[in-house]
């Protein structure tokens, strides 16, 4: 009998496992793809959207273009999981039945019990999101006035918020507009992941397009006109942004497998198998162990490496075979700050290390677009990547 595989979510994970197993295993399982939307976005080139937002045309890429034809796509929202009968719950009242499905749901903004943060802030974890922010800056930035400069405050210094924090600077740059920036990060540092010398550097990109970086103290509370800043710093805005980080997805917490008890991520094998032999996980669901015992990282970069493997487990399972470990392997981080990039500890596909660690200019941009293109052209072909080059 044919056995039924269900994909989750619409992801780097979720869109990159389809993919993977299309290729391992064919016509040979009945393939079905879940999602709430009918698109799989291209989510770390999403801050493009708040300056331009027609590059939405080239970063979010139709199911249609992606999938197979003989793989069926069901937009819904997943309501439930049900482990022992092997049952999807979706919002429409329908179920769809599975002998194994890959969770990859993604992740949902965390706010940390921030009193009045979730109420007042916008997120970036879609592409409604980047243009609901385009939307709110510019509408600011028509409200203001030179003596009464729209505020403009990013909360969290990782990836997300710096790279937004850098296109709401090109917007006001190529507008004129009268907008402040200020980046608040309750750490010592912006990105407080990289290395020194890479903080830096994006530091230092950050204030030459005048962007207010305040960090060492972590927002305590929020209003609807005032953030709260440590224990005496208030700061007014018109727009607030949130990109402090993630946890679970709401449906996963009632799901009969082990997880993280205070984020809801799943905790997986490195084989991307869950305490249910049936279910897989991977991306920012999943709490991947790796060779070292802690998680794997809830990157891009991550995700794409292990979707690429899962489609692999999901042919072992189905032949009753042994699973592949996998093992992250970090490749470099490349950030975008505006139309200017930086990259640092790049690894080629080759292996070997570049002779410099940190730089910037021309070959971190190019090599940014082409991480971006690349993954366009594993997903959905080398002809939507060709267009969507110009605008990484």
């Amino acid at each position: 009998m044919t056995e039924n595989v269900v994909v989750l979510g619409s992801g780097y994970a979720g869109a990159g496992a389809v993919k993977s197993i299309e290729e391992n295993l064919g016509d040979r399982v009945d393939l079905t793809w879940i999602s709430d939307v009918d698109h799989h976005l291209v989510l770390h080139e999403a801050h493009r959207v708040i300056r331009t937002p027609a590059v939405k045309e080239k970063i979010a890429l139709p199911v249609e273009e992606i999938k197979a034809p003989s793989t069926r796509f069901i937009q819904a929202a997943v309501t439930g999981l049900e482990t022992d009968d092997r049952e999807i719950e979706l919002d429409d009242g329908t179920t769809v039945n599975y002998d194994y499905c890959v969770v990859a749901i993604g992740s949902r903004t965390a706010f940390f019990g921030i009193e009045g943060l979730q109420e007042h802030a916008l997120t970036l974890k879609s592409l409604d999101d980047a243009l609901e922010i385009h939307d709110a800056v510019k509408r600011a930035a028509r409200e203001a006035s030179r003596s009464d400069r729209a505020q403009v405050v990013v909360g969290g210094a990782g990836l997300s918020g710096i790279q937004s924090a850098g296109e709401i600077a090109e917007f006001r740059d190529k507008h004129r507009a009268p907008i402040d920036i200020h980046l608040v990060e309750g750490l010592d540092n912006v990105f407080p992941p990289g290395a020194p010398e890479l903080q830096e550097k994006l530091d230092e990109m950050l204030r030459e397009r005048d962007v207010n970086i305040m960090t060492g103290e972590f927002i305590g509370e929020v209003d609807d006109d005032t953030v709260y800043i440590g224990d005496d710093t208030e700061l007014e805005y018109d727009v607030l942004l949130w990109t402090g980080g993630i946890t679970g997805r709401e449906v996963a917490e009632n799901v009969d497998v082990e997880q993280d008890e205070r984020s809801h991520r799943f905790t997986t094998r490195s084989t991307f198998q869950t305490s249910d032999e049936r279910v897989f996980a991977l991306g920012d669901t999943a709490l991947v162990e790796q060779l070292d015992g802690e998680p794997a990282p809830p990157t891009a970069q991550a995700a794409w490496q292990a979707a690429e493997v899962v489609g692999e487990n999901v042919k072992r399972a189905v032949n009753g075979q042994p699973l592949k470990q996998w093992e992250h392997v970090d490749k470099g981080t490349l950030i975008s700050v505006g139309d200017e990039a930086v990259a640092y500890g790049v690894k080629p596909a080759n292996g070997f290390s570049l002779p410099v660690k940190l730089f910037g200019g021309f070959p971190a941009e190019a090599l940014k677009k082409s991480v971006a293109s690349r993954w366009i052209n594993r997903v959905s072909g080398p002809g939507r990547a060709a267009k969507a080059w110009p605008d990484m």
